[in-house]
């Protein structure tokens, strides 16, 4: 059955919660489902105003989880009271916690060079019985057609039903798109910056700041030199075409 989605500057995000989410996952592995999701916020949403490939991938998605709070405001003002945050970290989280009853081999791609390595470590003691079958730590560029072909190797080896992706957006999205077809792998989700947080590499925001649609100051504090262009920049730009859509869909409505 088709999810359905909330229209949010031309991005279609998933009308989802922890759990419908973690049920779409867990079928969808099931039954050898290939597909790709995209974990994604204000972020992602205005990349997507002038990328038009990322806006087709995350169109194109099994599902595009509504990751920060507005995604998740904006699918309440269309009257979906029971859509909440899809946390990619505390969906990683739950999709661990399921496959230690559920068949599901697990693979690592991305973050710096160790984290993956020391996220496997950290889930596994976490979850015992997680079936963690490898990690890699690809380079900052685009991979060679040795690093393909190594890459595919790896994969087809290991048996991955799940091949979890830690680039950053809106790099993750595209190489999913990219590598789907390639890959022999059920899932991709691609998850940002749930290696850095469950690795230990870099502290989580207070659940209160996440609740509250915060997190992206915390993370600002944590990070200046990198977040501060995307945030001083996509933030105030966001509301105001929040804003001009909402103003263009009760004009429509009364019309």
């Amino acid at each position: 059955m088709a999810i359905e989605r909330v229209n949010v500057l031309g991005v279609g995000i998933s009308v989802l919660n922890l759990r419908t989410a973690l049920t779409a996952i867990g079928d969808a592995v099931c039954a050898r489902r290939k597909g790709y999701i995209c974990v994604t916020g204000v972020h992602g949403v205005m990349e997507a105003q002038v990328d038009a490939t990322l806006r087709r991938i995350l169109n194109q998605a099994f599902l595009c989880t509504p990751d920060g709070m507005p995604m998740v405001w904006m699918g309440w003002l269309r009257g979906h009271r029971e859509m909440s945050r899809v946390y990619g970290p505390d969906l990683m989280l739950d999709v661990c916690e399921w496959s230690q009853k559920n068949p599901c081999r697990h693979f690592f791609f991305g973050g710096a060079p160790g984290v993956a390595e020391k996220l496997r470590d950290n889930l596994t003691k976490r979850f015992p019985g997680l079936q963690v079958a490898g990690c890699y730590a690809p380079p900052f560029r685009p991979l060679n057609a040795g690093e393909e072909l190594q890459l595919q190797e790896m994969i087809h080896a290991a048996q991955v039903d799940i091949l979890w992706v830690g680039l950053s957006t809106p790099k993750q999205e595209k190489f999913m798109a990219e590598f789907l077809p390639r890959l022999e792998v059920t899932l991709m989700i691609g998850v940002g910056a749930a290696f850095d947080f469950h690795s230990g590499r870099v502290k989580q925001a207070p659940r209160w700041m996440q609740r509250t649609g915060l997190e992206w100051f915390y993370r600002l504090c944590q990070e200046p030199g990198r977040l501060a262009k995307r945030y001083i920049r996509n933030n105030p730009l966001f509301v105001v075409k929040i804003a001009g859509q909402l103003s263009g869909l009760k004009k429509y409505s009364l019309e």
